[in-house]
């Protein structure tokens, strides 16, 4: 940071769970209203920990006058739960909702001015978690996972079959050693192409691992699999009742472009469009510049 916006930890309750979070205040008046300034709220993708490059996005978006609340969902990184390490996808999306509720609650902001902010799984979170409230102003949707079943066969086109079965055996362990009573078999977040673990394509361990903080840890329930391919946030598109900003990567092998789209088309939204794959938008890559300059012309043309 530049030091013109400050950082501040936090913890909120979600569920039986303490989230832990980091607000950082917006710097100057120029989202300022009467009742304050708007509050952004975001968490990372599958598996991934605050730390692990969403300051990058929450400065340049404090910097330019925004509120943000970042935060772990239960299990992940600094915030509490257990099992460690599972994603769910029902309670990821709950604790965005506790998150909405505390970024309402902090100094100098409206609360009545909020923005969703997801990336890749949790850019469809957010449509969830928007959906019904009068109190979210706009949604922004970077590389986001919509449709786990358009994800799935984009998943099978991408890679071998037998490493895909591997994975799936693994799920299986996992589900069944938790229905008996156990402790869920994990497998890596990220691993090298042939191996398993959720995310395998080439160049995703090394890209991962360039933004992994000091939280994360390379680990996540083998069963996530199952619950990604029941899960279908686009069907909240139609019923968003505020702005949206959709930020598509074209040759993305990981969030189908082409689901993206559809949903984007369902829901009015505003698109951006780049061609590069799923992780060239994070800091250090060629389009993180373009991705928040987005972001930003967005957000001060519908909350400025």
């Amino acid at each position: 940071m530049n030091g013109q916006s400050k950082r501040d930890q936090l913890t909120f309750p979600s569920g039986a769970a303490e989230l832990d979070g980091w607000h950082f205040t917006g710097n100057g008046s120029a989202f300022a209203g009467p009742a304050g300034r708007p509050v952004v709220v975001m968490a990372h993708g599958l598996g991934g920990t605050k730390d692990s490059g969403l300051e990058p996005f929450a400065t340049a978006l404090a910097e330019a006058g925004l509120d943000v609340l970042a935060f772990d969902y239960r299990g992940f990184g600094a915030s509490g739960g257990t099992p460690r390490q599972h994603a769910s996808m029902t309670g990821q999306v709950d604790d965005y909702r506790a998150a909405l509720a505390a970024a309402a609650r902090l100094p100098g902001v409206d609360g009545r001015r909020i923005v969703l902010w997801g990336v890749s799984l949790s850019g469809g979170h957010v449509l969830a978690a928007a959906a019904g409230r009068d109190d979210v102003a706009a949604v922004v949707s970077l590389t986001p996972l919509v449709d786990g079943r358009a994800a799935a066969r984009l998943a099978l086109k991408h890679h071998p079959a037998a490493a895909m079965l591997r994975s799936t055996r693994a799920g299986l362990r996992s589900r069944l050693a938790t229905l008996r009573g156990g402790e869920p078999v994990l497998m890596p977040v990220v691993a090298h192409p042939g191996e398993v673990g959720a995310l395998t394509l080439s160049g995703h361990h090394e890209s991962y691992l360039a933004l992994a903080g000091p939280t994360w840890r390379n680990e996540i329930d083998a069963s996530v699999g199952f619950q990604l391919g029941s899960h279908r946030p686009a069907r909240h598109a139609k019923g968003l009742a505020c702005p949206w900003l959709v930020q598509i990567a074209d040759f993305d092998r990981s969030a189908p472009p082409h689901a993206s789209a559809k949903a984007a088309e369902a829901g009015r939204a505003e698109v951006r469009h780049y061609p590069c794959d799923h992780f060239d938008v994070w800091p250090g890559r060629d389009w993180f510049g373009p991705a928040v300059e987005h972001q930003l012309l967005f957000l001060r043309r519908h909350l400025a």
